[in-house]
């Protein structure tokens, strides 16, 4: 038993020692958005203001503090009461995310019902060409992505960023995988009872999917949320940009509000994972079974 804990014991503060460090940049900016402009400008005054000649050198003036001297809730009040921009902005990604969410879902959980439990020649061959998509990069898909939105007239618009994410295949790959843990006997019984597809997936697999579908829910909203390079190629109009392309540019007018901004950034994300973590560590699990 002692042999066991003795081994055991570095392992565990090992692992605590990097789940802190992982944690470091949460706290700090949760504790930060809460101290002063004044307390801030005196721990990061010169960010943002060195010379040219003086950069990527070591920021030896930056003062880390994680307890504030005086609690402040301005910057929260600027952020949400005298920031319409950013409101605006974070409208816009809530709107683009959530259609991509939506159509990504129907659209990878109908592909693949078909790719898991339908039978029809060369199946597991266009899957792979399916899958194929979903290896390459995004610079490699970039320029006709951008040919494409041209031809189309959907550059400059929401367009160029919702239908290729609903069409991407991550999805698809993902609920297959999960769909592929599902017995076919289930299908053969529903037919032999005289069950057409269309209810096979609505009435059995759709419920038995709920775990996979809030995964695949929570990884999508993490993913698009964060997008960068998407909207900055594709959207040239400012205000029709999501607010991760805005939050880079708050710190420049306070260091306080760019705290407040970012931890309200990330709020939806936390708030999501644990509102539906059960489903996500059974659909995450569930995805990786063949059967």
């Amino acid at each position: 038993m002692k042999k066991s804990l003795t081994r055991i014991l570095p392992l565990t503060l090992a692992m605590a020692c990097i789940g802190l460090l992982m944690l470091s940049p949460f706290v700090i900016t949760f504790t930060n958005s809460f101290m002063t402009e004044r307390e801030n400008l005196g721990n990061y005054g010169l960010l943002g203001t060195m010379p040219v000649f003086m950069q990527g050198e070591p920021a030896v003036f930056v003062n880390l503090k994680l307890i504030p001297d005086w609690l402040s809730f301005e910057q929260y009040r600027k952020v949400l009461l005298e920031s319409p921009t950013y409101l605006f902005m974070f409208w816009n990604s809530a709107a683009m995310v959530a259609a991509i969410i939506a159509g990504q879902t129907i659209v990878s959980a109908l592909a693949a019902y078909a790719f898991a439990k339908l039978r029809f020649k060369g199946r597991e061959g266009w899957f792979r060409v399916y899958l194929m998509t979903m290896l390459m990069p995004f610079q490699v898909t970039l320029v006709p992505n951008y040919l494409i939105a041209d031809k189309l007239g959907l550059l400059n618009t929401a367009g160029a960023i919702i239908l290729p994410g609903i069409f991407a295949a991550f999805g698809v790959f993902m609920l297959r995988q999960f769909m592929l843990s599902i017995p076919y006997a289930l299908v053969e019984a529903a037919q032999l009872d005289g069950a057409g597809h269309y209810r096979i997936f609505y009435r059995i697999m759709l419920p038995l999917m709920k775990p996979g579908i809030a995964a695949l829910i929570i990884l999508l909203f993490v993913d698009y949320w964060n997008m960068v390079e998407q909207p900055l190629i594709f959207l040239k109009d400012a205000f029709k940009q999501p607010l991760s392309l805005y939050l880079s540019t708050l710190h420049k007018e306070a260091q306080g509000i760019g705290f407040a901004a970012s931890l309200i950034y990330m709020a939806p994300m936390v708030l999501l994972f644990l509102y539906a973590e059960a489903y996500f560590i059974e659909g995450v699990q569930m995805s990786g079974i063949k059967g």
